[in-house]
């Protein structure tokens, strides 16, 4: 099988959009719960028109989410970027280590998709993972974190358990919340800084479109306690 070539960029302008070429694929994906309300799976839906390069939203304020309008300007967005730019592992400020699984997490990372919350926690399941249902359950659980802020790896090998992304881009929904999330980056794709700083390249990280992070370009979860929504009816109590 081919491999596929890796060329997406997103580029970060100065108190502007984030501007992305190499013709990635766009698409809204939500966060399903399960009956009890905790997220459970992803659902696809949306598809946007393939473009070789876009300007998406980050103030929040553009008319034409997830597109920017020019909205940034009329509003002053101050776009600073303030996260951190070491690498994931030197950001490490949890570690737990179970029989056969090892869980890495960043909290400064955290978007709030949820999915770690469900059965007895993503920490716990892992604590446990000499019990093959419950170290099934904390893998699908890490790798279902949008932004990595959580990783599971094989004990034995130090190998990361990740999902198989081509480079991508989904803009966040979450049903059970009733908000719109971030945009989810998946594949490896460049994000650069406006000042020209590459951030370090993973297969899964989540960036801000509400624009009231505290941690640009990344999401903190700002959306929740804002109520961000980009006009997804869907997502109307």
């Amino acid at each position: 099988m081919k491999k596929e070539i890796k060329k997406g960029k997103i580029v970060i302008s100065k108190n502007g959009p984030y501007i992305v070429s190499g013709k990635l694929p766009l698409e809204k994906e939500t966060i399903m719960p399960d009956e009890e309300g905790f997220s459970y799976e992803w659902k696809k839906g949306e598809k946007y028109p393939d473009q070789e390069a876009y300007a998406l939203c980050r103030c929040g304020k553009s008319k034409n989410k997830p597109y920017c309008d020019g909205s940034h300007v009329a509003d002053n967005f101050d776009g600073t970027e303030t996260a951190g730019r070491k690498k994931y592992l030197e950001q490490v400020d949890l570690k737990i280590e179970g029989p056969e699984l090892e869980l890495t997490d960043v909290q400064s990372l955290c978007s709030n998709g949820r999915f770690c919350d469900r059965k007895e926690g993503t920490w716990n399941l892992t604590e446990k993972s000499n019990d093959p249902q419950k170290k099934k359950m904390a893998i699908e659980q890490s790798c279902n974190c949008p932004s990595g802020r959580l990783v599971t790896w094989d004990k034995k090998t130090k190998k990361a358990y990740e999902p198989e992304f081509n480079e991508s881009l989904s803009v966040i929904e979450d049903s059970h919340a009733q908000v719109s999330g971030p945009i989810w980056v998946k594949g490896k794709v460049q994000v650069k800084s406006s000042d020209g700083h590459i951030y370090e390249k993973r297969n899964r990280v989540t960036l801000c479109r509400c624009g009231k992070s505290a941690n640009k370009p990344f999401c903190d979860a700002t959306h929740i306690r804002v109520g961000f929504n980009d006009g997804d009816e869907s997502l109307k109590g």
